[in-house]
């Protein structure tokens, strides 16, 4: 057994304890939980918690027998709540949790600490302690952050749940870390991606949550190795140039009994009234966003990850939730702001405060907010009104353009405008394309199978697709598996259809999002005025007999350009006219229906020559075959 409690030592000054206090302490995870350090010439770990209700704290772990008396804790008396105490002899991989003792009913409690850097393996539920000493080697990547992430930047993001991207087939476990460090930087490097969205990795104690049910808001996931394996992980694709977002959730949290409910006995992190406290979609918690003392709490867990594991951006999730008192709860259920609206202005203040410390704190990073109706100014500083996130998922595009697309094409001249409605709203906001892991779950398929007809218009309606997406003004999304068409619908327990690129029709896939990549990446036309009306002219959107759309996309020096045409028939278009700025020879630069894609081989020949006459109000005009069920991209020589 460790000796006893050391009591009197505290990484508190009285200003850490101001700013707790007044909500604004954005780095308590330097403060609050178990800290190994050494004092007066012994080593230990110091323990700090937050339960401002408790009558006695101790901790308790294999190293006392779980004795909750073996080694209590002392509360601070400057009214902050917070108890404290040295345990010599307590060192990393330590197991251990909180015993409180509460002063509601007495209630005995053994809580996880909310602050643990490291926790055991699901379904065990302790936490750990550790340290986060790392060796990072990322400096070139870091000096070169802003530049890359900047919103005039290509931005191509891979979207993956680290459970199930690939399995060992011998016992069909989960790649580790660092097992994935050996083979994801190369794998997302060769299909051209900038960048790689992580599925929530913070702790959390049901797998099948996807991360979306977090416990351990400042530990990855133990399922998959330690901290500094995940922080290797980090440091190797950054090495690859591959820039790193965390899918983070703020908005509830899981009801499991070692977790943050009913903390000290009392609704510590959680609003009070289950009207704003228990969210009905999730089961689960709502934080009380109107303490101070939960703000730092929340706002630290942000720049914990952009602090000690480099991460380049965070995806926030179910911001909508967090916006609107009345999310997903009929007439009585839910409780008017203070004006008698339905805007949590508290969860308002709380992402605004999160992104201006975000931005101020880690210039160059990103915050992506996951927003689902239209409030405005989501991407927007705060000075301005807006919410302060750099980009938002545009998640109008993503429903239409599905619903366009699984329609058979016989009916598609009737539902036009699904495809050119976003252009009117496609500047109001920084947004992000999203064809991400929640359109291929719960019964709705694979993006391969959404698409109608037979294999050939499945494979080509999906090549469509992706070109559609890669063109349209926005930064690109794309949820693993729909780079290689998968057939199944996303399963957490298996891994991406990996065999399935031994098939013709599914590497061509592979290989047109490789392209796709590759143009968008080198062609300033295609990412520099992703946010700027400027950068996008529609040539033609009233064809919707033909079903064909056809837009130019400018960088910001007019002269680079490329004309974006599609066919969403499977008829050929022959002599088709389209207008165009300029004469001379327009090289074919991407045709989905190429034979390299599997398709059918029908276009232009590499090039076509611009015709000295007037088209859709243009000087000049290209006369185009477009292939079936297919799109080209053309650039002036």
């Amino acid at each position: 057994m460790a000796a006893s409690v050391i009591h009197g030592v505290s990484l508190f000054t009285d200003h850490d304890i101001y700013l707790f206090k007044e909500g604004t302490h954005f780095r308590l995870y330097e403060k609050l939980g178990s800290h190994p350090m050494t004092v007066d010439g012994r080593e230990g770990t110091l323990f700090a918690v937050w339960a401002p209700n408790a009558r006695k704290v101790s901790v308790i772990g294999d190293f006392n027998g779980w004795d909750r008396k073996a080694h209590p804790m002392t509360v601070r008396l400057d009214g902050s709540g917070i108890w404290e105490g040295f345990v010599p002899g307590v060192g990393s991989g330590t197991v251990y949790k909180y015993h409180i003792t509460s002063r509601v009913h007495g209630r005995h409690l053994e809580k996880a600490d909310p602050f643990a850097m490291a926790w055991e393996i699901p379904p065990r539920s302790a936490s750990v302690v550790w340290g986060l000493d790392f060796s990072w080697n990322d400096a070139d990547w870091m000096a070169k952050r802003t530049e890359r992430q900047a919103l005039d930047a290509p931005v191509s993001v891979y979207e993956m749940h680290l459970g199930s991207w690939k399995r060992h087939h011998h016992n069909w476990d989960s790649l580790s870390y660092r097992e994935m460090a050996d083979q994801l930087p190369g794998y997302l490097a060769e299909m051209g991606f900038t960048h790689v969205e992580f599925l929530p990795v913070m702790e959390h104690p049901f797998y099948g949550s996807w991360g979306y049910q977090t416990l351990g808001y400042f530990a990855p996931s133990s399922r998959f190795g330690t901290p500094q394996d995940f922080m290797h992980l980090i440091d190797s694709l950054h090495r690859a140039g591959i820039g790193v977002i965390l899918d983070w959730v703020p908005s509830h949290f899981p009801t499991d009994g070692h977790g943050l409910g009913l903390f000290d006995g009392t609704h510590l992190y959680e609003h009070e009234d289950p009207r704003q406290g228990y969210h009905p979609d999730w089961k689960s918690y709502i934080f009380n966003y109107s303490r101070h003392e939960v703000r730092a709490f929340v706002i630290s867990s942000a720049l914990f990850w952009l602090d000690h594991y480099h991460a380049d951006g965070l995806r926030v999730d179910a911001v909508a939730s967090m916006l609107y008192l009345d999310y997903s709860r009929k007439d009585g259920e839910w409780v008017p702001n203070c004006f008698g609206g339905k805007e949590n202005l508290d969860a308002i203040e709380l992402l605004r405060r999160l992104n201006e410390a975000a931005y101020t704190n880690f210039p160059g990073i990103q915050t992506i907010a996951e927003e689902s109706t239209d409030w405005g100014m989501v991407s927007r500083p705060p000075y301005l009104g807006g919410l302060g996130f750099g980009m938002k998922w545009n998640m109008g595009w993503m429903h239409d353009t599905l619903n366009y697309f699984s329609k058979d094409p016989v009916f598609r001249k009737y539902h036009h405008g699904q495809l050119s409605f976003s252009i009117w709203y496609a500047f109001n906001e920084n947004f992000v394309l999203p064809l991400s892991h929640d359109e291929v779950v719960h019964g709705k398929g694979s993006l391969m199978g959404k698409m109608p007809g037979d294999d050939w218009q499945k494979f080509a309606g999906l090549r469509l697709l992706y070109g559609y997406m890669w063109t349209h003004p926005g930064k690109k999304l794309l949820f693993q598996g729909g780079e290689v068409a998968q057939r199944a619908e996303w399963n957490h327990d298996a891994e991406v259809e990996w065999g399935l690129l031994q098939f013709p029709g599914h590497e061509g896939v592979r290989r047109w999002v490789k392209d796709l990549n590759a143009l968008y990446k080198a062609e300033p036309a295609l990412h520099q005025t992703d946010f700027d009306h400027k950068g996008f002219e529609w040539v033609d959107f009233h064809d919707a007999e033909a079903s064909v759309l056809s837009f130019l996309r400018f960088g910001k020096n007019r002269g680079d350009m490329v004309l974006a045409c599609f066919n969403f028939t499977p008829v050929v278009r022959e002599n088709y006219r389209v207008g165009v700025p300029q004469g001379g020879l327009w090289r074919e630069m991407l045709n989905s229906d190429s034979d390299w894609y599997h398709g059918s081989g029908v276009g232009n020949a590499g090039r076509v020559m611009a015709e000295a006459t007037e088209s859709h109000h243009r000087s000049h005009t290209l006369t185009l075959t477009l292939p079936p069920m297919g799109m080209v991209i053309l650039k002036p020589e």
